[in-house]
């Protein structure tokens, strides 16, 4: 689907960021709309990120009118909000293929254009990545400006404070816009504030200040009422404050949906000494209400009728292992109070909005903050408490030495209930699950589960809670695979599996999800097929008696092949002399891209015809 541009006539006029720098300032109001539009069209139609880039149209538009893009840097964080910047780089035309195998990337992306600096995907990274862009374009002296763009969500991780902290004792030439869509200062923002803004961001004022300062160095009790005099100017803007203690000059809050005066409030920015702070206020979904009432809900949407105010309801049948986990989550705590949840700001994704309405008490959401959601439960550990941490596979990597230092060490029980586990689909590279088992297997006292169906995760969800000890269960996005779920939960045997199809010469030792692609190729081949249930610790026993009755072994798990449960297998049979051929099947050694979980499990060879297909290949070779 391609709109047809011609009913967009200012939006044809800026396909790059160089044709927008030769429109009078004037029409920027109408570009804005027309963008806007646009994007409301293209992702309706095609699905995507939709709510933070409503909110971002102005500020995107203002910072590519006042940047000499792509000579000067703009970086994104998280991504979410880029879809305007996609467009007005030349990407407009492409659009409709964002998320989509082949098509334009989710996210920035280095590999897809130039005014792209960073490739992001998780949140917090841009204040450190444009602080070091800082410091090198100083020392190259070509002038290059360095403007990152952080959202409120993200600025909530430790990391952005790292970096802002450090910043401001390099003090380099940077600006850091907080792009501030929770409304909750929104009283602030009007004429006036912008009046200010410009005033704050202005030579005079910013020539006052730094000369001020220096001639009046040498008398402190003048100093000082001149720094009071200066805050009390800047009264209105106390969210600031913060800021200016890290070193920032602080300027706003301002409208970001006043493109006019961004573009004013952006040119006096730009040539200000040291790192400056520009903090706006925007509405995420702005000018389609639905998404104003329900940013959460439109944040990503898939195809939709603009006309109607709600979105279309799932065709899926079935629950997603997010709903069995938050099922689970509120079965247990009717049982058990000493049951704590938290979660790093997925809320919706993670499947807790009943958990978080039914037991508030229970319940911590702890902003994008993955480290400290680590070390918070092992706190509730020691405490006497029973916390279980639910995340993404992709997200706990951020929390790797909280996890290993601050509670396998301590052999505490946190249970991580681990979403997202293999591939995710449309969101790319940097949310594929494929590296969970590998970082978790190598970690001492750690249990690691890989249920086969829905009904298995919440047996195992109940076997990890009542574990002594840290443990983890993984399981994929998405739709379940239908099995019976018994509400009566028994904890299951630790470190043993269970055989699921009898067979000859080919046994295939499955972990996790993929189970109905090896059972419907072992049908073809005749072959046996395991379900291991725990890539930590291994069934040794039913592996040695596998290794001996068969002459291949065939391991299959939706995680990198590198550093996997095939490879514990690998090792128990060299370590104990049991020399048998096996076919380690899985993740390729490099970062697979985004498109549907089928389609790249057909690409990979994970579904039941490649399965039997690799299958066929090793045993001809």
């Amino acid at each position: 689907m391609t709109l047809d541009i011609s009913k967009y006539p200012t939006l044809a006029l800026a396909d790059t960021p160089e044709e927008l720098r030769t429109l009078p300032r004037e029409v920027l109001p109408q570009l804005c709309d027309e963008l806007r539009t646009y994007l409301l069209k293209s992702v309706s139609h095609s699905s995507g990120h939709f709510a933070s880039g409503l909110g971002a149209v102005e500020l995107t538009v203002a910072l590519h009118y006042v940047y000499n893009t792509p000579f000067d840097h703009i970086i994104w964080d998280v991504g979410h909000q880029a879809y305007p910047h996609k467009i007005l780089t030349g990407r407009r035309d492409q659009l409709p293929t964002i998320r989509q195998k082949g098509g334009l990337h989710p996210f920035p992306w280095r590999e897809e254009s130039e005014y792209d600096v960073l490739s992001v995907g998780h949140s917090s990274t841009s204040i450190s990545a444009g602080l070091g862009l800082a410091i090198a374009e100083a020392k190259r002296g070509d002038n290059r400006k360095v403007a990152c763009v952080i959202g409120d969500g993200a600025i909530t991780a430790g990391m952005a404070f790292e970096a802002m902290n450090h910043a401001g004792d390099v003090h380099p030439d940077m600006l850091v816009i907080l792009n501030d869509n929770e409304m909750s200062i929104s009283e602030n923002v009007g004429a006036l504030n912008n009046h200010l803004a410009r005033l704050l961001s202005g030579n005079f004022y910013t020539s006052i200040r730094e000369g001020g300062k220096k001639v009046l160095s040498g008398a402190p009790p003048i100093k000082e009422l001149v720094r009071r005099a200066e805050e009390h100017l800047k009264g209105m803007v106390a969210p600031g404050t913060l800021f200016e203690e890290l070193g920032f000059n602080y300027i706003g809050p301002v409208d970001g949906h006043d493109v006019e005066e961004l573009v004013k409030t952006l040119k006096n920015m730009r040539n200000l000494k040291g790192p400056q702070f520009l903090h706006i206020v925007t509405r995420k979904g702005k000018g389609y209400e639905p998404a104003e009432k329900d940013p959460i809900g439109y944040h990503a949407v898939p195809k939709f009728d603009l006309s109607i105010d709600t979105l279309p309801k799932s065709s899926a049948t079935k629950p997603t292992f997010s709903k069995i986990f938050g099922d689970w989550l509120c079965d247990m705590a009717e049982k058990d109070d000493k049951l704590m949840a938290i979660t790093p700001a997925m809320r919706e994704g993670s499947g807790m909005v009943r958990f978080s309405k039914e037991h508030p008490d229970q319940y911590f959401d702890v902003a994008i903050a993955e480290q400290h959601a680590v070390t918070l439960a092992s706190g509730m550990a020691i405490g006497g408490y029973k916390p279980v941490v639910a995340i993404y596979s992709t997200f706990l990597q951020r929390a790797y030495d909280q996890l290993i230092h601050d509670v396998a060490i301590m052999n505490l029980p946190v249970m991580f209930a681990i979403d997202r586990g293999g591939i995710v689909g449309a969101d790319g590279q940097t949310h594929q699950g494929a590296f969970d088992i590998s970082y978790l297997r190598c970690i001492p006292n750690m249990v690691v589960m890989t249920p086969s169906d829905e009904n298995e995760c919440r047996q195992m969800l109940y076997t990890g809670h009542m574990f002594e000890g840290p443990t983890a269960v993984r399981y994929p996005r998405g739709s379940a695979c239908g099995a019976e779920i018994e509400q009566e939960m028994t904890a299951l045997p630790i470190g043993k599996g269970v055989m699921r199809r009898q067979g000859e010469k080919v046994a295939i030792l499955n972990f996790g999800t993929l189970l109905p692609g090896a059972l419907e190729a072992a049908d073809t081949l005749n072959a046996t097929v395991a379900d291991m249930r725990f890539a930590k610790p291994l069934d040794e026993e039913l592996v040695a008696e596998l290794a001996k009755t068969h002459d291949v072994l065939v391991t299959l798990e939706e995680n990198a092949i590198a550093g996997g449960a095939g490879s514990g297998v690998i090792e128990y049979l060299m370590k104990n002399r049991l020399c048998k051929p096996v076919l380690q099947l899985g993740l390729p050694d490099y970062f697979v891209h985004q498109g549907t979980q089928a389609e790249i499990h057909e690409e990979l060879e994970l579904d039941g015809k490649g399965i039997e297909a690799q299958i066929r290949r090793y045993l001809a070779d």
